[in-house]
């Protein structure tokens, strides 16, 4: 019997039809599809790790997950079968060999997001992306998001019930931009806590409407209270768009 062997796989997939990316019962989910794709790839049961969650809705350019076989295939014949597999809303795009203890989730660095905000009706961008009606003040918003660079407590940030033991993200980019007919949102962080990057969108939005002064947003994250922050943004604007590991993972 050969010795088993652990894979990253590189991955994106359009949210839309999905509920997040973890197994749940009574729910189609992401790891649910490639865990089946890759059952019926190799003819055993699989399991995949991913390096996070996304909720539902959330989209993914950039997702990243382990497995482990001990049995043989080849890399190019995996990628075009598990793709033929896989619902059209998934991708694998790589797959590569890394140590036995690398892992998709805890050798994770850093994970970037992005938010997309666009301003005239689109047909083609209904479920990728909110459509607001007014151009905000990006100059206050960017002013606010500034303030999450100064803390690592985001519990105001967080979803209520969750199953975390502490609420600390080392937040090392936030920054909005206007790109032609859209406006992005960045943030790229070392951890993220359940609905906290939709939740931001929404505060630092109605900053931006001048609902809120640039100041609050402070005050906001001081008094560590969800039901001060604003309301989440819809899940369709947001991506998962990068995640980061040491090359020293990797074995191929």
């Amino acid at each position: 019997m050969s010795e088993s062997k652990r894979y990253f796989l590189e991955l994106s997939y359009k949210g839309t039809p999905f509920h997040g990316w973890q197994i749940q019962e009574n729910a189609f989910s992401v790891q649910e599809c490639i865990e089946s794709a890759m059952s019926t790839f190799f003819r055993v049961p699989m399991v995949v790790v991913g390096s996070g969650r996304t909720d539902t809705g959330v989209h993914a350019k950039m997702q990243v997950c382990h497995f482990e076989t001990d049995l043989p295939f080849e890399k190019e014949k995996f990628l075009k079968a598990i793709n033929g597999i896989l619902p059209k809303e998934i991708a694998i795009h790589s797959i590569r060999e890394v140590k036995s203890d690398a892992h998709a989730r805890f050798n994770a660095r850093w994970r970037s997001y992005v938010y997309r905000i666009v301003f005239r009706k689109d047909p083609f961008l209904d479920e990728l992306a909110w459509r607001c009606f007014y151009n905000p003040d990006i100059e206050a918003m960017n002013k606010a998001a500034l303030y999450l660079l100064d803390f690592e407590d985001f519990e105001c940030f967080s979803k209520i019930k969750t199953d975390v033991k502490h609420f600390r993200c080392q937040i090392k980019s936030a920054y909005w931009e206007q790109k032609e007919d859209e406006l992005l949102f960045h943030i790229t962080a070392n951890r993220f806590l359940r609905g906290m990057v939709r939740t931001i969108v929404g505060t630092l939005i109605e900053i931006g409407y001048h609902h809120r002064p640039v100041e609050e947003m402070k005050q906001i994250i001081m008094d560590k209270q969800r039901v001060n922050a604003g309301k989440a943004a819809p899940a369709k604007g947001l991506y998962l768009s990068k995640i980061e590991y040491s090359s020293e993972i990797y074995l191929d």
